[in-house]
C-alpha cells in the first residue's frame, strides 16, 4: 500500500461510543439483543462479543442503566479481579425482543459505509504493485509460453479487467490461481457493515484468509494493541467463480428471517480479485454480465438496492479475471470486449514445452523420466491427432497409467502400454 497513514482510521479503535459512528438508537438495540442472545453478563464478555473496547461498553451499560434498561447483578466470587455483573431489566428484555423483530443481527458493531469506502480507497487493488519476480515465485511450478508473464504483470498492476483465454486445459485457471497468490500482502476487511439501519455481513471465511503476523511488510501494525477489532486482517481476498455463477450472486442477499443482508461477491472481492472461470458455461449469457459490471469496471462505483428500494453505491475495487476456452469474438461485442483492458491468450504449449511439462510431472510423481515414452508420445501417438499438444495431457496420462499400476498391483512405473492404454480415455473419436 502506498498511503499507510489513511489507513490510521482503521487500526485505531474507538474509545468512545459515538466514535463508532453508528446511531445511538442502533448501538443500544445491539448490545441488548447480543446480551439477551448470548447471556452475557461482564463487561469483558460484552466488549469481546460486540468487538469494542471496554469504555464503550462502560459508556453504553452507563446509559442503559439510566434508560432503565441495563440493571447491575453485584460481583460473584468477588476477588480482584472480579467485575461487575449486568442483566436486563424486564424493560431491558421487552427492547431486545422488539428490536430482534425488526432484526435477528447481533454481535459485532458494525462499521458505518463511509468508513467502508474510505479503507477500500486506501488498500485499494490498483494500489497493490506486483513484480516479475513475485509472479515467478507464484508460477514457478507452471510451464508458460515465453513473454506471457511480462503481459500478465502490467495487467495486474493497472487494477484494470483482463481475460485469458485459449484452448482448454492450457493453464488458464492456474495462472489466474498464480496471480491471486502473487498479491500476497494483508488488508483489513471488516466484519459487518451499516447502512441507513440495515446490517451487511462482508467477511466470509470462504474468501477471506486471516494472517496471523500483526506487522504487515511495510511496518503498519494492525493487530496490536488498540486495533480496532471490528475488522480482521486477512490476505487480499479472491473469489472463484465457474459456470455456478448468476447474476442474482452479485446483488445483495436478502435473509427475511434475519432481516439481514450478505454482500455480493463483488463486494467481498473488494481490494482483491475475482475470478470468473469457464466463461460462457454460465446459465446468463457473456453479454449479460459483461453489460452488469460495465459502469463498475470503468467507474470503480457499483450500485446496490435495499429491500426498501433505496439505491446505494458502493466501491468496485477489484480485478477481474475472465477466463474461457471460446474465441472472444464468440462472447462479446466490440462494444463490450473493448471494454476489457487486457485480452491475453494462453495457447497449446510447444514441443519443447511438452517436454519439459512432461519432466516436471514425472518428478512430482516421484517417477524416472522415460525416454523411450516421452519419444513413443512425440513419435508415434501425437501425429494420430491433429489437436496438438495440451499442458494438461502428461498429468492426465501419468495418472492414469499409475493408476492402472495400482489396480493391477503393478510397479509404478510408466510403459509405452500403460501410457496406451491411458491414451484411449484422452480423445473421444468424432464418430462415437
Amino acid at each position: 500500500m502506498d498511503d499507510l497513514g489513511s489507513l490510521e482510521f482503521a487500526t485505531n479503535a474507538p474509545t468512545r461510543a459515538e466514535d463508532l459512528g453508528l446511531n445511538p438508537v442502533l448501538q443500544r438495540d445491539i448490545l441488548l439483543k447480543t446480551i439477551f442472545r448470548q447471556n452475557l453478563r461482564t463487561p469483558t464478555e460484552m466488549a469481546d462479543a460486540l468487538c469494542v473496547l471496554p469504555p464503550v461498553i462502560d459508556e453504553l451499560l452507563e446509559d442503559g442503566k439510566a434508560q432503565g434498561l441495563i440493571e447491575t447483578l453485584g460481583v460473584r466470587n468477588a476477588s480482584v479481579k472480579s467485575e461487575l455483573r449486568y442483566g436486563l431489566t424486564e424493560s431491558g428484555k421487552a427492547r431486545a425482543l422488539d428490536a430482534l423483530e425488526q432484526s435477528e443481527y447481533f454481535g459485532p458493531f458494525p462499521v458505518p459505509m463511509a468508513e467502508f469506502e474510505r479503507l477500500a480507497e486506501a488498500q485499494s487493488i490498483r494500489k497493490a504493485t506486483i513484480s516479475r519476480d513475485m509472479l515467478v515465485k507464484s508460477m514457478g511450478h507452471l510451464v508458460l509460453p515465453d513473454g506471457l508473464l511480462d503481459q500478465l504483470g502490467p495487467a495486474v498492476n493497472s487494477g484494470r479487467s483482463m481475460l485469458l483465454y485459449g484452448p482448454p486445459g492450457n493453464g488458464k485457471s492456474s495462472i489466474s490461481n498464480g496471480i491471486r497468490d502473487a498479491l500476497n500482502d494483508s488488508i483489513l476487511v471488516p466484519r459487518v457493515i451499516e447502512l441507513a439501519g440495515q446490517v451487511i455481513s462482508v467477511y466470509d471465511p470462504v474468501i477471506h484468509f486471516k494472517t496471523e503476523s500483526e506487522i504487515d511488510t511495510k511496518g503498519l501494525r494492525l493487530g496490536g494493541p488498540g486495533h480496532d477489532p471490528r475488522y480482521i486482517r486477512c490476505r487480499r481476498p479472491s473469489v472463484i467463480t465457474g459456470g455456478e455463477l448468476t447474476l442474482d450472486m452479485l446483488d445483495l442477499s436478502f435473509n427475511a428471517i434475519s432481516k439481514t443482508y450478505q454482500a455480493p461477491l463483488q463486494m467481498k472481492s473488494t481490494g482483491g480479485v475475482f475470478i470468473v472461470d469457464d466463461l460462457g458455461r454460465q446459465a446468463q449469457s457473456p453479454m449479460a454480465l459483461i453489460n452488469r459490471w460495465i459502469v463498475p469496471m470503468e467507474k470503480g462505483i457499483d450500485m446496490l438496492s435495499l429491500q426498501s428500494g433505496q439505491k446505494f453505491e458502493v466501491p468496485f475495487d477489484t480485478l477481474v479475471i475472465f477466463s474461457t476456452n471460446f474465441a472472444p469474438a464468440e462472447l462479446f461485442d466490440g462494444a463490450a470486449l473493448r471494454r476489457v483492458y487486457y485480452k491475453i491468450k494462453v495457447d497449446r504449449p510447444s514441443r519443447d514445452d511438452f517436454i519439459k511439462i512432461f519432466a516436471r510431472t514425472c518428478k512430482h510423481y516421484k517417477l524416472k523420466p522415460s525416454e523411450e515414452v516421452l519419444t513413443h508420445l512425440l513419435r508415434d501417438l501425437y501425429p494420430t491427432t491433429q489437436k496438438g499438444f495440451a499442458a494438461y495431457h502428461a498429468p492426465f496420462l501419468i495418472d492414469q497409467a499409475l493408476s492402472i499400476c495400482a489396480y493391477e498391483g503393478r510397479k509404478r512405473e510408466l510403459t509405452n502400454e500403460l501410457v496406451d492404454r491411458a491414451w484411449v480415455n484422452l480423445y473421444i473419436d468424432d464418430e462415437d
